[in-house]
């Protein structure tokens, strides 16, 4: 099976500029090694801020403007209950993008690791 079959890449062929702009920014926003170590911290449920700094050994203010990020592109939803904001998974297809991308690069590094032997 082709990865462009796998991932539904035929239906870009039909988007706009404007539209391929909005994917480009969609990836954009999975380009942050924190901001990918975040969406797998809520892999296990919601988070607020603090536990997720915590988690990622960074500040709050840091963690704070990453899930801004996640959010603005409908990966992360956020969720105010008392003094604190939960954040979760706004769309679950994520980490089958993240499984594919991430298994890629595992056989990848076996290959080289099997060159090297």
């Amino acid at each position: 099976m082709k990865l462009s079959s796998t991932l539904g890449c035929t239906a870009m062929q039909g988007l706009s500029d404007q539209a391929l702009e909005q994917v480009a920014q969609y990836f954009n926003a999975l380009s942050e090694p924190n901001r990918l170590r975040i969406l797998n911290l809520l892999r296990d449920g919601e988070r607020n801020v603090g536990e997720l700094a915590q988690l990622c050994g960074s500040t709050a203010a840091n963690v704070s403007r990453h899930l801004a990020m996640l959010a603005k592109h409908g990966l992360v939803a956020r969720e105010a209950r008392g003094t604190s904001v939960y954040y979760r998974i706004a769309d679950p297809g994520i980490y089958q993008l993240c499984d594919l991308v991430c298994g890629s690069i595992a056989r990848r590094f076996e290959e080289q690791a099997a060159h090297f032997e």
